[in-house]
């Protein structure tokens, strides 16, 4: 079993929005955003569902970024 160090709380990792410089902010994991139960889910099964190949076998977690400048928005998989 493996766990997210973002999730956790054991790192937080800083990025800039490759549109406009600005400070991008961490919103979760970005399958939190597919229903009202997702968050709830099981994690290990919804990287099963989550349309990535890897995030399940290579241990990532996909975290949502937001840019609160020009909204654009990246997924980052974070290694746990």
């Amino acid at each position: 079993m493996s766990i997210c160090p973002v999730c956790n709380g054991l790192r937080d990792v800083s990025l800039f929005c490759s549109n406009c410089g600005e400070p991008m902010l961490e919103s979760g994991r970005l399958m939190d955003y597919y229903d009202d139960y997702s968050p709830y889910m099981e994690i290990d099964l919804m990287k099963l569902e989550d349309g990535y190949p890897d995030t399940y076998a290579g241990h990532k977690c996909p975290h949502l970024y937001r840019c609160p400048r020009c909204q654009q928005d990246d997924v980052i998989f974070i290694k746990e």
